[in-house]
């Protein structure tokens, strides 16, 4: 595992409620953005507070120039990168969607900025997780699941504060088994498949409370290893 498990804490309000189906971005395919319609299920309105030159990507004034965005302009937030953000809105010459300079767009949320880049930072370490297959504390129960796929086991508790259980994940491994059979008319003996048997060699459980993960376990079976017997401890008697 790359990275340790750690617990993720986030401004509940900007992400989904459990319930909520995550919507998809066909031009999510750039492993630095993130896509806000993918965790934040409303619109972002940001005011531009200073003339903004609207460039074709991430990569600023390297990049084509589609424009730029006059002072006091509202413009949807559409994704994010570390030293960028896309955006749409009305530019001096027509509507326009491309990358602009953070440092030149504010909001009526004085946190929001900073609350942005905590969001920025968790999913960058999310997208790592799931690439890796891993899970940690603080991930989603949809985020698990992009992760390891359909859990083999449940168990689910409601009660009045909400939700609680935990999920198994089990890597099985079929062993075959065979057995010694004598042709009765030429007397060869040969091996013969008898049946085949499942052996779990990994089980990843975790816990979660209202669509949080609160604990991860981990099960390996490392088979059946090899016993040393050594003599008893030697008693003298005095």
């Amino acid at each position: 595992m790359k990275i340790a498990t750690a617990i993720f804490s986030l401004f509940a309000v900007t992400l989904l409620p459990a319930n909520a189906e995550p919507k998809k971005s066909l031009l999510n395919n750039d492993p630095d953005v993130i896509y806000l319609n993918e965790h934040i299920d409303r619109t972002i309105t940001l005011l531009v507070v200073k003339p903004a030159t609207v460039y074709a990507t991430k990569k600023g004034q390297s990049s084509r120039r589609l424009g730029s965005f006059p002072a006091n302009t509202k413009v949807q937030l559409l994704a994010i990168t570390d030293k960028a953000y896309r955006v749409k809105g009305e530019a001096s010459h027509a509507g326009v969607t491309g990358w602009v300079n953070p440092q030149l767009l504010a909001s009526k949320d004085k946190d929001f900025i900073d609350n942005l880049k905590k969001l920025y930072e968790r999913q960058m370490i999310v997208k790592e997780l799931i690439a890796n297959h891993d899970v940690a504390i603080g991930m989603t129960l949809d985020e698990v699941k992009k992760s390891l796929g359909e859990p083999t086991e449940t168990e689910v508790k409601q009660t009045r504060k909400g939700e609680s259980g935990k999920w198994d994940f089990l890597i099985v491994e079929e062993q075959k088994h065979y057995r010694t059979v004598v042709d009765p008319y030429t007397g060869r003996a040969f091996r013969q498949l008898s049946h085949i048997t499942t052996e779990e060699k990994s089980r990843t459980t975790i816990e979660f409370e209202d669509n949080t993960v609160t604990s991860v376990t981990r099960k390996k079976n490392n088979g059946p290893g090899k016993v040393r017997i050594i003599p008893a401890p030697v008693i003298f008697h005095w």
